[in-house]
């Protein structure tokens, strides 16, 4: 692949000329390291030196042995779940004890540091195969077990915690701990919230051999996440990702504001198979950035909209983030089935940043990329049209209900078939020992949040805090469903300033999913909603973790990427509201009011943008930017507006008026602004000299509103 220039440049002098010439594909994958990627995850904890040589071999050799372990799990069916699962988080933690310190800096690198990760080594070994070997024992002595027993689960419970602290973060260790001491106060707890209480015992021995650690959160990602998570580590090392970005660039970088459409398609396309919207961030982010800020997007802009559509990656089918899998094993719902309800939404949301980034663009006159600055479609065809085979396989497999393991198993063997068929893509051994240690590196964090995150399920299983919660919300809030929403997006606001998505939707599906389901909606709607409000905290301020990495990128300040960020990404919670409130997930339901809700939605989502942004084709005055905040209600809550009428004047009107009232209301003020810029646009062309003046180049169309 060609190296791309602008990577490492200063963003700090603002647009810059660039060299790049047009047939070179963007280099979104590169690290600029002639070490190997366990070399340098060692060196990273360890330093330099023969320490950290020995322990990335060790790397490497775990790495290697999980990959290939899961694929043996994959191949082989009727394999134990709960072995399955037992091994997986064993590899997983022995990795996060060697590659992530206990201590920063040198403190972490001290022979004390190494001493206490041999014995936290030792310990997980242990606790991992002690109901491996005893499992008939244990079996047979389910409700009674021995000191021994429930001693052993504590030590996983710590053992986990210690974990999740080097690899998630400290927030979500007190978050857990908070539940467990609930569990175990119970009966001091005055009110609805009170319980019979758990003692120690029965806490360990619930969340180590019962629905807990090991549970279903866990074995999703066992069964169905890593394979996903191969395939994202396969399609980076081959060059698939600079081959996606490159042709989100040759069908969206000539238009205006191209380049940030560009990095809206580009970082989808990445985002739904990376699995991670902060490391699709710092993989596709040096290139989409610079290009934003050659052509005149502001630095906090520019971050704003590559956190954005890198967070957008997660609900965009067909590989969605690793939640999708854990609500289908959940619901009992076909994950093929989720995916059909998921991509009219997912569309929606980027259709709602590509207008936002167009709106952009014109209200600051931003200019037009150059076209040596973008590559060809010749030039990205050429190099990386294989890369379809594999992606089209997948999607094939999954609409036939083809099970998603086996579905992304045949994924990976076609992907690399298709690479190795060519000399641009082909992988080396080295290549192929890296993809297993990326493999491992990203399963990290999601085996981790996952586990930990099955001894809240447990805890709230136990005390059966989530129907009390249920019943409370619904209570508390008369049965409104706006008011329950609201909460539910507060709730995953909060949980999101410590908690990863995945480990986020995992406890709001667990407390919030049952009071949405009272109130009428269906599990696969109420999941759903979860789903997009846990996604809020890679974009939402004060905490906005893939908004603060792409800040970093941009030389921008934290906080105005992530409300930049919380902008564009305002899908995540208006679009949940079409979900609850409308057909648009009745996909199976009557054509007409699917239309209706997508048509609908279209036009609130629209005018929602063009409101906040007080912009479109030109600047809205005052009076405007009301009336499109009026459509867009009168959309997004129609039964609301309905019931408010019934209250106050007794009258029955049908949601369906609103709606068609809102759809109207916004799809004429829309009308109006683009009659009058043609009208405008006409206006000025007939008063232009016969002669243009030279000079005159793309960035003045673009000024103009081209």
């Amino acid at each position: 692949m060609a190296e791309n220039p602008s990577r490492g440049r200063s963003e700090t002098s603002g647009p810059q000329e660039h060299d790049k010439p047009a047939d070179a594909l963007p280099d979104v994958e590169a690290d600029g390291s002639a070490e190997p990627v366990w070399r340098r995850i060692a060196a990273e904890r360890w330093g330099g030196g023969r320490t950290a040589s020995a322990v990335g071999v060790v790397i490497l050799v775990l790495s290697a042995a999980l990959t290939l372990f899961q694929l043996y799990v994959a191949l082989r069916a009727g394999f134990d779940a709960q072995q399955q699962r037992l091994i997986h988080l064993m590899f997983v933690m022995v990795l996060v004890f060697l590659a992530r310190p206990a201590l920063p800096g040198r403190a972490g690198r001290s022979v004390p540091a190494l001493a206490l990760d041999l014995v936290l080594i030792a310990a997980t070994v242990a606790v991992s195969f002690y109901p491996m070997v005893l499992q008939a024992e244990l079996a047979s002595r389910a409700g009674a077990y021995t000191d021994t027993d429930w001693i052993m689960g504590l030590t996983t419970i710590v053992l986990l915690l210690e974990a999740t602290r080097r690899s998630v973060g400290m927030v979500m260790v007190v978050m857990v701990s908070g539940f467990v001491f609930y569990a175990w106060i119970g009966p001091l707890i005055p009110g609805r919230f009170g319980h019979s209480g758990a003692t120690i015992q029965r806490i360990a021995t619930h969340s180590y051999l019962g629905d807990g650690i090991y549970g279903l959160t866990l074995g999703v990602v066992v069964t169905f996440v890593f394979v996903f998570i191969l395939f994202g580590a396969l399609l980076s090392k081959t060059g698939g990702g600079n081959f996606f970005v490159g042709l989100a660039y040759v069908l969206t970088g000539r238009m205006v504001g191209g380049p940030a459409k560009g990095a809206v398609l580009g970082s989808a396309l990445m985002g739904s198979v990376s699995g991670s919207a902060i490391a699709n961030v710092v993989s596709t982010g040096p290139f989409t950035i610079p290009l934003m800020r050659r052509v005149g997007y502001r630095r906090h802009d520019a971050a704003g909209v590559e956190a954005a559509a890198s967070t957008g990656g997660q609900i965009l089918p067909p590989i969605m983030g690793a939640g999708a899998f854990i609500m289908a094993e959940r619901t009992g719902i076909p994950y093929v089935d989720i995916v059909k309800v998921a991509i009219i939404p997912a569309l929606m949301y980027f259709g709602v940043m590509f207008l936002f980034v167009d709106i952009l663009a014109r209200k600051h006159a931003v200019g037009l990329a150059r076209d040596s600055e973008l590559p060809t479609m010749r030039a990205v065809m050429g190099a990386g049209w294989h890369f379809l085979a594999p992606l089209v396989l997948l999607i094939v497999l999954l609409l036939n209900y083809v099970p998603p393991t086996q579905a992304g198993l045949y994924a990976c063997g076609a992907l690399l078939l298709v690479a190795m068929l060519r000399a641009g893509s082909r992988l080396s051994p080295r290549d192929f020992l890296e993809v297993f240690v990326l493999a491992a590196r990203n399963t990290m964090p999601v085996s981790v949040a996952c586990a930990v995150a099955g001894v809240i399920v447990g805890m709230v299983g136990l005390t059966g805090l989530g129907l009390v919660l249920a019943d409370v919300l619904v209570t508390a809030f008369a049965g409104n469903l706006l008011l329950t929403l609201i909460m539910v997006a507060l709730t995953s606001l909060i949980m999101g300033m410590g908690l990863p998505v995945t480990a986020a939707y995992v406890v709001l599906a667990v407390l919030a999913v049952p009071a949405l389901q009272e109130l009428g909606l269906a599990v696969i709607v109420a999941h759903m909603i979860v789903y997009w409000y846990s996604q809020d905290s890679n974009v939402t301020p004060p905490v906005a973790f893939a908004a603060f990495a792409a800040a970093g990128i941009a030389n921008a300040r934290p906080m105005r990427a992530g409300l930049s960020a919380w902008k564009f990404a305002k899908g995540l919670y208006l679009i949940p509201m079409l979900m609850a409130y409308t057909a648009l997930m009745a996909v199976g339901g009557p054509v007409t009011d699917l239309v209706a809700a997508v048509v609908g939605g279209c036009v609130a989502l629209a005018a929602s943008a063009i409101a906040l942004e007080g912009h479109f084709l030109r600047r809205t005055v005052l009076g405007e930017r009301l009336a499109f905040a009026l459509a867009a209600a009168l959309v997004l809550v129609a039964p609301e507006w309905s019931g408010l009428l019934r209250w106050a004047l007794s009258a029955s009107v049908d949601p369906g008026w609103f709606t068609l009232a809102g759809s109207l209301l916004g799809a004429g003020l829309i009308a109006l602004q683009v009659v009058g810029h043609r009208l405008s646009r006409g206006r000025g062309r007939a008063a232009e000299p016969a002669d243009p003046a030279p000079g005159a180049g793309r960035r003045d169309e673009a000024a103009a509103g081209k």
